[in-house]
């Protein structure tokens, strides 16, 4: 993932990240698919994660990730699942096709309760026949359920099957109110070396990545905090041992796949408000919108003659979805403005329920904090007059693959 986050108009339009792999796009970025832009390196799905619990400060900083080593160790998960053979290409944590023989994936993992429920990343036991987990620093392998998983999130819950006095539930915190520069900790299980603790900070927020169902995730923590494969689904932790967020990728430098200082962590507010749904239904509802675009920039609104330098310029609406239902109007002009391959003639969404926006980000970042059912009014630029329509947004189909099926 690059620094900046910001979906524009480039040659190639945008580039999506799938796996850890740098796959091509054709000229657009998916609201529904979430794709987001790569400017070198490599984003990767770590394996497991790290973790930690509630403390306080005490002898200070010095002493800090010790005091949160020792009050939430426990609490940390190593997961082994067992991966029937799949005919397709699953969701690769290392940017590389991932065997379609089966095996065994590792990972990592965090008590939320005294009933045995674990929340891990979704990818460390996608598909998995078999689940054992170990807790703190047992040997002691437990079998597992998986209970609830949202691919749209990467998020998966787990109930284990182990006796109350091993069940040390982790506090969770507020993401909303981590900002950078903050210290943080993780615990998990990199390339299987179980309880490794890593410390840094937060190094900056409101990032997005991409789920293994190709949607995007809002408002992700980026860590300096060292996170490899095997870090995945463990929780980041703040100076007050709460869990902030979930590991679950990394960027790394040309074909590494190690650590370069560049982690991210989907946040807890995101997990907390699905942990109910996942435990009881076993999903997620998402909404959805149904457009493809691009973020509109003051070269491209300068050379499309545009009186507007910001917003979302509409490619594609997928039909009979909300955005068609509610009338707007995708490009129909093929052209190439600044080296970029766009389509002319369509909206330009400038304002969500009268809020500006920048950009797609915005407007993936609004889709996803809505649920299905929920209206949005959008302001657009449409052949030089302003037009407000009123989106109702559906539930939004499994996987981007799905979503002209």
């Amino acid at each position: 993932m690059p620094t900046e986050k910001k979906s524009s108009f480039r040659s190639p339009f945008v580039s999506a990240i799938l796996g850890g792999a740098l796959v091509a796009a054709f000229g657009w970025i998916a609201i529904a698919a979430g794709w987001i832009q790569s400017d070198g390196g490599t984003t990767t799905l770590t394996s497991p994660t790290a973790t930690p619990v509630s403390v306080s400060s005490g002898d200070g900083d010095a002493n800090l990730v010790n005091q949160i080593y020792k009050a939430d160790g426990e609490g940390v998960a190593f997961i082994e699942a067992d991966v029937a053979a799949q005919e397709s290409q699953s969701f690769s944590p290392f940017g590389e096709p991932e065997s379609q023989g089966g095996g065994t994936a590792t990972g990592s993992g965090f008590v939320i309760d005294t009933e045995g429920h674990v929340i891990t990343n979704y990818h460390v036991v996608e598909n998995a026949t078999q689940v054992r987990v170990k807790l703190g620093d047992s040997d002691t392998a437990h079998s597992a359920e998986v209970v609830g998983t949202d691919p749209g999130t990467d998020v998966a819950v787990l109930e284990v099957d182990a006796p109350a006095d091993q069940l040390h539930p982790l506090s969770l915190g507020h993401s909303s109110e981590a900002e950078v520069g903050d210290p943080v900790v993780a615990i998990g299980n990199p390339f299987g070396l179980d309880r490794t603790v890593t410390s840094g900070i937060v190094s900056a927020l409101q990032r997005q990545i991409q789920s293994p169902s190709g949607y995007s995730i809002s408002n992700v923590i980026q860590t300096d905090a060292a996170i490899n494969p095997g870090n995945s689904g463990g929780p980041l932790i703040n100076a007050d041992g709460e869990v902030i967020g979930i590991n679950s990728q990394i960027q790394t430098g040309g074909s590494g796949n190690g650590n370069v200082g560049i982690g991210f962590a989907v946040p807890i507010d995101t997990v907390r408000d699905e942990i109910d749904q996942l435990i009881n239904e076993g999903e997620v509802e998402h909404a959805y919108i149904g457009i493809k675009g691009g973020s509109l920039t003051e070269q491209m609104a300068k050379a499309l003659n545009l009186d507007v330098t910001e917003g979302v310029l509409v490619q594609e609406v997928e039909p009979d979805g909300p955005a068609d239902q509610a009338g707007l109007q995708a490009g129909s002009t093929p052209a190439t403005v600044e080296g970029a391959e766009v389509s002319l003639g369509g909206d330009v969404i400038i304002e969500i329920d009268g809020e500006t926006i920048a950009g797609m980000d915005d407007l993936i970042e609004a889709v996803n904090e809505a649920e299905p059912g929920d209206r949005l009014e959008l302001t657009v630029v449409r052949d030089g007059n302003r037009k407000k329509l009123t989106v109702t947004l559906g539930e939004r189909p499994n996987s981007t693959e799905q979503q002209s099926e």
